[in-house]
């Protein structure tokens, strides 16, 4: 709570709200909490693949975006959504699977927060639903921020998310990831941004 309040103190624009089975905390609940407590500093909410349910998981975006309230230009939300491809506690799933996982999940949430009737067949799920009541301010899905080196990581990212966070490089190394990731993006008919 303290970290969160003293950035937005310091004029931050966006905060990570990081999560892990190991690091012990409840993400949902910490920023649930903490959105009551802040007045316009974005949250980076990190979410777990392999510890949700989509239909849930768009329920919780759209509950987590309404409790925190308008940006600063009254166009949207303050909530951003960093999708972590992870395993359930306990278990462990090969990576190529697991960032397919991740993939069919973003976009199941994302039809969903977007409004529209999901209609889906994956190799993971198979659901026929209507959005859920509740919406983001936008009534869009917020942007997804995800990082992963892999292929299988990138392959993800290019398909399924909005904004691919790298790790601090050398200048030569972070041209090479963004042109990758660009391309890759573009053959799926897509742009990233990039972050840190």
């Amino acid at each position: 709570r303290n970290i969160v309040l003293r950035a937005e103190e310091g004029g931050f624009d966006n905060i990570l709200l990081p999560s892990g089975y190991q690091l012990g905390l409840d993400t949902t609940a910490f920023a649930a909490a903490v959105a009551t407590q802040v007045r316009r500093i974005k949250l980076l909410w990190a979410t777990r693949m392999g510890e949700d349910w989509p239909p849930q998981l768009a329920r919780r975006i759209a509950t987590l975006d309404r409790i925190l309230g308008p940006n600063a230009a009254g166009t949207g939300g303050r909530l951003n959504v960093n999708i972590i491809s992870s395993d359930m506690p306990g278990e462990t799933m090969a990576s190529g699977p697991r960032y397919a996982r991740a993939t069919e999940i973003m976009k199941i949430v994302r039809t969903l927060l977007n409004g529209e009737h999901l209609d889906f067949d994956g190799e993971f799920y198979q659901m026929k639903l209507d959005p859920p009541r509740i919406t983001t301010l936008s009534g869009k899905c917020p942007p997804f921020y995800f990082g992963g080196l892999s292929h299988e990581a990138r392959e993800c990212a290019a398909e399924a998310a909005d904004v691919y966070l790298m790790w601090p490089d050398t200048m030569d190394k972070v041209k090479e990831v963004v042109a990758d990731m660009t391309a890759r993006a573009a053959k799926r008919g897509r742009k990233l941004k990039f972050g840190y």
